[in-house]
């Protein structure tokens, strides 16, 4: 009894003493008061934790019951007090978790958005990951929403809202 004591006190030990590896920041997760409707929340994640003035990798996923149209181009709106910075030769966009090659991003900083120009049309049905890499966080923290608008092909030439990420920068 007493050598079962002592290893399970030995173990218990060993694995509080490993750290676990968890993802910065995964998914919108529960928001209280955002003025944002639920139904309108996109998920998102932060690669390495969305600290301030520090590089990091934003993953916004649109889900597939969001993607209703085939679409030309992607358009990221972002607050005016957003003060991080762009890598427009780093973004990536996936369809199926299949990197799809793109045409043109462009970053228009007094506009606050980021566009992103397909080759080809994304299907409809299916899920989308914009990945933004080599992005430099904002130096003070804060809550940032940052809204998703598409472009459909065939469509009224007007971008359409899908959704927001509402992240958040510590």
């Amino acid at each position: 009894m007493r050598r079962l004591l002592s290893t399970l006190a030995i173990t218990g030990c060993l694995l509080t003493g490993f750290q676990t590896i968890t993802w910065g920041q995964a998914l919108p997760g529960f928001t209280l008061f955002s003025g944002v409707k639920s139904e309108n929340q996109l998920p998102f994640r932060l690669d390495f934790g969305g600290q301030t003035n520090n590089t990091d990798r934003y993953i916004l996923k649109i889900p597939t019951q969001k993607m209703k149209l085939a679409v030309t181009q992607f358009a990221i709106t972002y607050p005016d007090y957003y003060k991080g910075t762009f890598d427009t030769t780093k973004v990536e966009v996936k369809y199926k978790n299949k990197k799809v090659a793109l045409s043109e991003v462009k970053w228009n900083k007094e506009s606050r958005v980021i566009e992103i120009f397909p080759q080809e049309p994304v299907p409809a049905g299916g899920g989308v990951e914009l990945i933004l890499s080599n992005v430099q966080n904002p130096a003070f923290a804060g809550t940032f929403y940052f809204n998703c608008q598409v472009l459909s092909a065939g469509d009224v030439p007007l971008l359409r809202y899908v959704g927001t990420w509402i992240l958040s920068i510590s």
